[in-house]
């Protein structure tokens, strides 16, 4: 098995467990609605705004786990080698005969 096959099983085992966590959170928010407006307790509205808030970064945490995947996949592109400090090394004369040999190509170019 390859390092990208275990890769993508592992974050398809991440995903389904942080979707799971998600639908049951969200079936736990609806009974502790249910739990704060029958007893009109603070600490039940303490506690489900606690819920809230950890069902929000669970979501929050399925989109990163989305992210860092789509990010492992981008190939990098490997930069092109610069060139610093050309050096020419010749006469004059051979510098001027390889500039106009240069603007001769540019000019049957543009024909």
């Amino acid at each position: 098995m390859s390092s990208n096959d275990n890769k993508e099983n592992d974050f398809e085992l991440v995903r389904r467990i942080k979707h799971g966590l998600l639908v049951k959170g969200e079936e736990a928010l609806e009974d502790m609605i249910q739990v704060a407006r029958a007893t009109e307790h603070p600490r039940a509205y303490e506690v489900l705004s606690g819920m809230l808030k950890n069902v929000s970064d669970a979501g929050d945490s399925l989109i990163d786990i989305h992210k860092k995947k789509h990010d492992m996949e981008k190939k990098e592109v490997p930069a092109l080698p610069t060139t610093n400090n050309n050096v020419f090394v010749g006469s004059t004369t051979d510098l001027q005969r390889m500039l106009m040999k240069d603007v001769e190509t540019i000019e049957h170019e543009d024909e």
